[in-house]
């Protein structure tokens, strides 16, 4: 039996998931969290084989916190579960060591066959994204630096997008304001905009955010 915990804030998500795994044969969902600290709690008191994850999760800032997850329950394998856009955020989520990714408009069934083949060892991503990422490393740095964001250039834009200012933004990250704005000034050469509204409308143009 595949040992599953969900970390999801999101109660219909919850509902929905406990009850597609209610009666499986191979899968038992064991424990259920809303946020950062009480899934780090789960796993320091029981083991898991796989963690169901939301990028959304309260308290998940960064994707530095799922390195650290993956680093300290190394036999615990990461599928991420999420609203954020694939193309944007599974080349991250890759590197960062998770082993699928499954957007939420999917059926349950694909994310039933995911925590399957991850404990058995696959790592699952779509062609999409396999695609994406080996013509980002055979292009040269110069073009890689402007198709691709890094993730936390990602972040920030996230946050910026959500209204938070510099001073939050350093805060929630743990970095010191003046980098912040050292992000920012990135963000608008690589999207090529010069100011902070057109930056957010370009990043929901194309999905970062």
């Amino acid at each position: 039996m595949i040992k599953v915990c969900l970390a999801d804030n999101h109660p219909v998500v919850q509902f929905g998931v406990k009850a597609y795994f209610k009666d499986n044969p191979d899968i038992s969902l064991v424990g259920v969290v809303s946020n950062l600290d009480d899934l780090d709690e789960v796993l320091k008191k029981k083991s898991m084989d796989v963690v169901v994850l939301d990028l959304e999760l309260e308290g998940l800032s960064s994707i530095n916190l799922v390195k650290s997850l993956i680093r300290d329950y190394s036999d615990t394998k990461i599928v991420v579960f999420t609203n954020l856009g694939e193309q944007i955020y599974a080349p991250n989520a890759l590197k960062a060591g998770v082993s699928a990714y499954i957007h939420k408009n999917s059926k349950l069934e694909d994310l039933e066959s995911a925590i399957k083949k991850v404990n058995e060892g696959a790592v699952i991503f779509s062609d999409a994204v396999k695609k994406n990422l080996a013509l980002l490393n055979k292009g040269k740095k110069s073009d890689r630096l402007y198709r691709k964001l890094s993730s936390r250039e990602i972040e920030v834009l996230r946050y910026l997008s959500d209204g938070k200012k510099n001073k939050e933004i350093a805060k929630l990250l743990t970095l010191n304001e003046k980098t912040i704005s050292t992000y920012k000034l990135r963000l608008l050469t690589k999207l090529h905009v010069t100011n902070l509204v057109d930056l957010v409308n370009k990043a929901k143009t194309l999905e970062i955010v």
